[in-house]
């Protein structure tokens, strides 16, 4: 399979955090005739080694993706078949009235409801998530419990698709996307390094699964593939964007959980120069990745964060360029392949 056909099967799986089994399987699947080692531990991630090529010692570089995506959670019941429900993960309730979504392990079609706006007084108010419910046709408390429990999981219901020139869009791009390049990295031939792949939960609600894998694992360095949000929208003030839609990967400096290894950011920038891979920077601040539990792990792991940009991030559907996709696969494969014990000297 291509990148992109991996990328549209994993996008439409559903896997909020916590429940990333039907993803993991998936991605168990795709690698398992190309590590030499895989496991799942006691968390639920996915951890597999491919070994370098040669014998002599060589360096062990972490390559992570994290499996799961942001959702919701059945917490309760209406007398008149609704499910009330909360957020897994960050997600603004302005864009939910409306969405589509699917419940529990069946995977039971459901819509957000709404007031119409017909009947609605005041238009103007965002409705919070504790006062919304989900319509999955129930006529009855009973029916609804039945059909949903407590704690059932709920993802958006989004179909991949191909829109404009080289553009996709779908759910769940953070962090399948990411999980699609490491499938893509392990499938290709053996590195001059270990290659310690981990295809990690619960980043969504905490990097939980990372920390976990971080000290498992005990690399020598740390390269995380995420997505960015992509704010290159026209905008009424001129504010520098975030990261642009066709401009290639972009490189983490900082982040309020973590600042990027000076050496690890110049040695993915030498690799994109050299290679003539397109890449941009991330502008420094904000929300991070799994770098902020990867580089704490044991006595502390030097890492980076090389990330796609999306466009909508955290919503039923996300945009990113098939050519920032593979320019990201490129960069890591470089990345990980140039790397070396001078390197990291200090």
């Amino acid at each position: 399979m291509s990148i992109t056909s991996y990328l549209r099967t994993l996008s439409e799986l559903p896997g909020v955090s916590g429940d990333e089994r039907g993803v993991r399987k998936l991605i168990e699947d795709a690698i398992r005739d190309h590590v030499d080692e895989m496991r799942v531990d006691t968390m639920g991630n996915l951890l597999a080694v491919k070994k370098a090529r040669g014998r002599k010692r060589v360096l062990r570089v972490m390559v992570d993706a994290h499996m799961d995506e942001v959702g919701f959670m059945i917490v309760g019941h209406t007398s008149d078949g609704g499910l009330k429900f909360r957020a897994v993960g960050g997600v603004d309730a302005r864009i939910l009235p409306g969405k589509i979504v699917q419940v529990g392990p069946d995977r039971i079609p459901g819509v957000i409801g709404l007031q119409p706006i017909h009947l609605a007084r005041d238009t103007s108010a965002v409705q919070k998530i504790d006062s919304l419910v989900i319509d999955i046709g129930a006529t009855s408390k009973e029916q609804a419990e039945g059909a949903a429990k407590l704690g059932a999981y709920v993802a958006f219901q989004t179909e991949f698709r191909v829109i404009g020139a080289g553009k996709v869009s779908g759910k769940a791009f953070d962090d399948r996307s990411g999980c699609a390049v490491l499938i893509d990295l392990l499938q290709g031939p053996r590195l001059p390094v270990d290659v310690l792949a981990a295809f990690t939960v619960q980043e969504e609600v905490g990097l939980r699964g990372a920390q976990v894998a971080a000290y498992a694992l005990n690399p020598d360095a740390a390269i995380v593939i995420d997505t960015t949000p992509a704010n290159d929208l026209p905008m009424e003030e001129d504010l520098s964007p975030n990261t642009r839609l066709g401009s290639g990967p972009a490189i983490y400096v900082a982040t309020r959980s973590h600042i990027s290894d000076p050496r690890l950011v110049q040695h993915v920038l030498r690799t994109a120069e050299k290679r003539a891979i397109a890449n941009q920077f991330r502008q420094p601040g904000g929300s991070g990745t799994n770098a902020g539990s990867i580089h704490k792990a044991r006595s502390g792991v030097p890492t980076v964060s090389i990330s796609t940009p999306c466009r909508y991030l955290h919503s039923p559907v996300s945009v990113l360029s098939l050519g920032d996709l593979r320019s990201t696969v490129a960069l890591v494969r470089e990345s990980v392949t140039d790397l070396t014990a001078q390197t990291l000297r200090r």
